[in-house]
């Protein structure tokens, strides 16, 4: 059992301002573990209600009845299948001298997000669950948490092959089950079909012309596909940078998978490391892992991280802002990172303040005065003083 100690703080702080916390993420991220923790923690009653539990789901038949006389923390997970309940989740709240919490967990679809944003603007807050990070799991589980993702039945399997196969069925059950549950009308097929051809484009630039050619269908369907795929938080669409600088910029999205491990199932990625390092995608990989890395040693917000490309070919991985600092990465799967041409021109354009190189060695060094190199295992315990200053 690996304990999520700074999420669960991140929830008890948020129920402190606002009276409903939504936990969001992908299925199987922890999010029930998470919210039981914190209920448990709770100093006062509990109450909670399971709505994939037909007997929960009957008792929130009528929501205002079953919900107005109860006090402390309101824990209703799987909340996107009852849309009814934003309402009167939002009356509840507004309810004057009220201290009752409610904290609400499902994926992050559509159905979710639109729903508490209509009826609970103001009243509402969104915490973001992934799977495992490095800060979590030691350094020491640095490769196999790449190889197997952080999904926690994936990463705590008993061994490799056990792993793969959780991961398998974890995709299967996503495309039959959780899609048209979540008002999805698209045949599994078909997705899968498309999961499968993104998995070969992690890492790259996303050109819907390309894919939707390959496909065989129109450049807005296979935006739908992405969608769908990014509302489940299967997906990371990171966003380009563009600025006034006299350069001509790239303006296209880069695409990432949210976990490693899935990204392996679907690329059909043997068991074991050596068969991970051998495969031609590998680099693809390892940039999306260590880039998921970054933003969890930040504590970032995903709408403040951006990729930056130049047409000339001048690049920077992943561009941070925090408030009024510019902190660049670049990540290479070398011991020895050199400063390169493309570093030098991200710092004179972008104006960094800082450009970190994160690498696959054990040392950190100075390469000169704005650039460090940082090895990942180490990259929370470097990365320390910039959450601070955020």
């Amino acid at each position: 059992m690996i304990e999520r100690h700074g999420h669960a703080q991140a929830i008890r702080s948020l129920l402190g301002e606002f009276p409903i916390v939504a936990i969001i993420g992908a299925r199987q991220t922890g999010k029930t573990t998470l919210a039981q923790a914190v209920g448990n923690a709770f100093n006062g009653a509990t109450h909670r209600f399971d709505l994939e539990d037909p007997r929960d789901d009957a008792r929130l038949a009528s929501p205002m009845l079953a919900l107005e006389s109860l006090d402390g923390l309101v824990i209703i997970d799987e909340v996107q299948r009852r849309p009814d309940l934003f309402p009167v989740l939002r009356v509840l709240a507004d309810r004057a001298g009220t201290r009752v919490r409610y904290l609400i967990l499902g994926s992050a679809a559509p159905e979710l997000i639109q729903g508490s944003g209509e009826s609970l603007a103001g009243r509402i807050a969104f915490h973001e669950l992934p799977g495992f990070d490095l800060a979590e799991t030691g350094a020491e589980q640095l490769d196999t948490l790449w190889r197997r993702g952080g999904l926690p039945r994936s990463l705590l399997a008993a061994n490799d092959a056990a792993s793969l196969r959780w991961r398998r069925e974890y995709i299967r059950a996503y495309l039959e089950r959780d899609i048209p549950a979540l008002g999805f009308r698209l045949a599994p097929a078909t997705l899968r079909r498309f999961w499968n051809m993104l998995a070969h484009y992690s890492g790259q630039l996303w050109n819907g012309a390309e894919l939707a050619r390959a496909f065989g269908v129109s450049e807005p369907t296979v935006r739908h596909y992405l969608d769908i795929l990014v509302a489940t938080c299967m997906v990371r669409v990171l966003p380009p940078w563009f600025e006034n600088v006299g350069k001509r910029q790239v303006k296209a999205p880069k695409i990432y998978f949210a976990d490693s491990g899935l990204l392996h199932a679907l690329l059909d990625i043997g068991q074991g490391q050596e068969a991970l390092l051998s495969h031609p995608r590998v680099g693809a990989s390892w940039e999306g892992y260590v880039l998921h890395q970054i933003v969890s040693a930040l504590d970032a917000d995903w709408r403040d991280c951006h990729h930056w490309r130049l047409h000339t070919g001048a690049e920077l991985d992943l561009l941070v802002t925090r408030g009024a600092r510019r902190l660049g990465f670049e990540i290479k799967r070398t011991d020895a990172p050199k400063i390169t041409p493309s570093m030098r021109s991200a710092l004179e354009v972008l104006h960094l303040d800082k450009l970190y190189v994160v690498h696959a060695g054990a040392t950190a060094w100075p390469m000169n005065e704005r650039i460090a190199a940082v090895p990942l295992g180490g990259l929370f315990e470097i990365l320390r003083n910039e959450r601070e200053r955020g």
